[in-house]
């Protein structure tokens, strides 16, 4: 079959690998119908998360047909149309109990991202990314294994194409576990950082809550006005202010801030340096970083959430503008079997309507084009599909 397999730091290409096996009896195969480039993806791609081997093949936001289900599936058949979680969980430990299954204690052999984790298990495996969450293979492919298949594949109604609800595999979930995790409810104000995939993912379901002021920060214009044209946000380029945590309190009620900020960049924003350090030597070397400015843009007893990728250490964090602020802080993995049945009915009704952000639509041959499109933000690119 065709993959997409990473060769090296900005080299991807499109190769010819075995087809994948039933591995365990609640495994199935699934053919790939459609498939997204991700911007966590465009951290493997840029060779600056660790653990990403030559060989491993990436994508963790697709959907397709059950070609094969073992023994002991039960929650889906062979020629079901399903949506794939890009978390993979166990649905039966504590964590999935508890619907924490970003959290799940038994699909990831691996160490996971944490410095201090002591003996703590790690969390959940992800299709598609580095071997910290265990290396599994991912679905930029033809075909792709899905293990525990009783508690991940989402059955998908008839009358929906895939572009609706491809996105429930990663994006809309994320943007609307941030938009959870920052307490948006109706009348709130609330700034995102970051007109990528998951910020406007985040606005769209922000809006959805009620949320009455939104302004969202990048430094593409073609994304803010595209996000100002689609969900109605007021816009900051960051290139264009000398300060974006001041033009946002400016802009807020009686200028205290607004209620809640949204980190949807993470590491890679302007400012880090752009490359994840070693694991024995974690540290981001930054006094003007994205997250600093979520802490200066927020009100007193506001909300920072942070869906944007992060690991190792940030150095010189403002610890004490986090305590006098009184702020609450939540980010992390998220939990997307949790949020399924919610999104697919706000889809259904029309409330939602994730697939306006597709700004590109390729073949998996054109993989590796792809790739360097979305990276280099050529072309008004925003959101690019995929499909065999």
């Amino acid at each position: 079959m065709k993959a997409l397999v990473y060769q090296g730091s900005n080299d991807v290409r499109v190769e010819n690998v075995p087809e994948p096996t039933l591995q365990q009896d609640d495994d199935i195969v699934l053919r790939v119908t459609s498939t997204a480039i991700c911007g966590s993806d465009l951290h493997l791609y840029r060779g600056s998360m660790p653990a990403t081997e030559p060989g491993d093949i990436f994508g963790h936001e697709f959907m397709g047909i059950v070609e094969e289900a073992g023994p002991a599936v039960t929650s889906v058949k062979k020629g079901d149309r399903v949506v794939v979680p890009f978390v993979i969980a166990c649905g039966s430990c504590f964590f999935c109990q508890h619907s924490l299954y970003a959290a799940c204690e038994a699909t990831n052999p691996n160490e996971g991202a944490a410095l201090n984790k002591k003996s703590i298990p790690a969390p959940a495996a992800l299709f598609g990314f580095s071997h910290m969450y265990g290396g599994i293979p991912g679905g930029q492919a033809e075909y792709v294994r899905v293990p525990n298949a009783n508690a991940g594949p989402y059955a998908i109604p008839d009358g929906m194409d895939d572009e609706q609800v491809l996105f429930m595999s990663d994006i809309l979930p994320t943007g609307y576990q941030a938009v959870l995790n920052a307490g948006v409810t109706k009348g709130s104000s609330l700034a995102i950082f970051g007109a990528g995939p998951v910020g406007l993912m985040s606005a769209a379901c922000a809006r959805m809550e009620g949320a009455e002021q939104i302004i969202m920060v990048d430094n593409q214009q073609y994304r803010l006005d595209f996000a100002q044209k689609t969900y109605g946000v007021e816009t900051l380029n960051f290139d264009q202010v000398e300060d974006v945590a001041e033009a946002i309190i400016q802009m807020s009620e009686g200028r205290r801030g607004v209620d809640a900020v949204i980190d949807a960049v993470g590491y890679e924003a302007k400012g880090h340096g752009g490359k994840m350090p070693a694991m024995n030597n974690f540290e981001v070397e930054s006094s003007d970083i994205a997250l600093h400015q979520c802490m200066a843009a927020v009100r007193r007893g506001g909300s920072i959430s942070i869906p944007g990728v992060y690991a190792g250490a940030v150095n010189g964090f403002l610890i004490g503008d986090f305590f006098d602020k009184g702020l609450t802080m939540k980010g992390g993995q998220t939990h997307v079997h949790d949020y399924l049945p919610t999104l697919m009915e706000a889809i259904d009704q029309g409330r939602l309507k994730p697939e306006a952000i597709i700004s590109h639509r390729m073949k998996l041959d054109q993989a590796a084009e792809a790739y360097r499109l979305f990276d280099a933000k050529e072309d008004d690119c925003r959101k690019i599909v995929l499909t065999p």
